[in-house]
């Protein structure tokens, strides 16, 4: 494990994104069998995981967890173990997608809806050639469908598992079927990226990204994931988050 810095309980990495990318790469490279689960937490998630038992056991079973947000940035900073970059999962997605290009690594597509699902993964195939998309599924699924969806996953074994469900959705969900996951090397999950990619929601401009606000640009502009409460609901956990991480000693 890496150095991590603690924030309301949560070890976050102090990676940085090329790091975190070469961690993983490693990990494939290895030919481990063990799944290697990773978690992008943002002060949301930290919030959650002060009251959620059984998130707490996820997260103390994870692998990596990343800061996804600029909270977490600010509040290690405020403890004096400086995080030198957020690590989202939009980022993730996109540079382990790169990584795969070269290395010709398979991936498999779980989350959205069917129609960004298909456009996504057509995208993914027009920009990295090389990717081989072992399967995809929306993320609108019957115990029936989801059954076929374990089984084709373990069919296929994909290197990496990309969901696309929300979080701590998301992170349960790997939880509670990380045993049917054989084969798989790396699963994380990358909240609505799958809608970027698939252009059905644009990515944030360049001056709110350089401003850390791309968490307004998606509250306004982001559909809320399967299983979510309302993206203006969840912004309550901020000054939560902000009290008790960055305020309180």
């Amino acid at each position: 494990m890496s150095e991590t810095v603690e924030i309301l309980g949560v070890p976050f990495s102090k990676l940085t994104l090329h790091e975190t990318v070469q961690h993983l790469t490693a990990h494939i490279q290895s030919e481990q069998p063990k799944l290697f689960h990773l978690i992008t937490a943002n002060p949301e998630i930290a919030i959650v995981h002060q009251t959620d038992v059984l998130l707490q056991t996820i997260v103390q079973e994870a692998d990596l967890i990343t800061p996804d947000g600029i909270g977490i940035v600010f509040a290690a900073k405020r403890k004096g173990q400086p995080i030198q970059e957020r690590v989202t999962g939009y980022d993730l997605l996109l540079r382990m997608l790169e990584a795969g290009n070269e290395n010709r690594w398979s991936f498999y597509f779980l989350g959205t809806d069917e129609e960004t699902s298909l456009n996504a993964v057509n995208e993914i195939q027009r920009r990295y050639p090389n990717v081989s998309v072992a399967g995809r599924h929306n993320g609108f699924f019957t115990a029936e469908e989801e059954t076929y969806i374990l089984e084709d996953i373990q069919r296929t074994q994909p290197t990496i598992l990309i969901i696309a469900m929300g979080a701590p959705y998301t992170d349960k969900w790997i939880h509670k079927h990380k045993q049917k996951l054989g084969g798989v090397k790396v699963v994380f999950g990358v909240g609505g990226s799958l809608d970027v990619v698939a252009g059905k929601i644009k990515p944030a401009p360049r001056i709110w990204k350089a401003l850390n606000l791309e968490w307004l640009h998606r509250l306004f502009t982001a559909p809320v994931a399967k299983g979510q409460k309302s993206r203006w609901r969840r912004q309550t956990a901020l000054p939560k988050f902000f009290y008790r991480a960055i305020l309180r000693k």
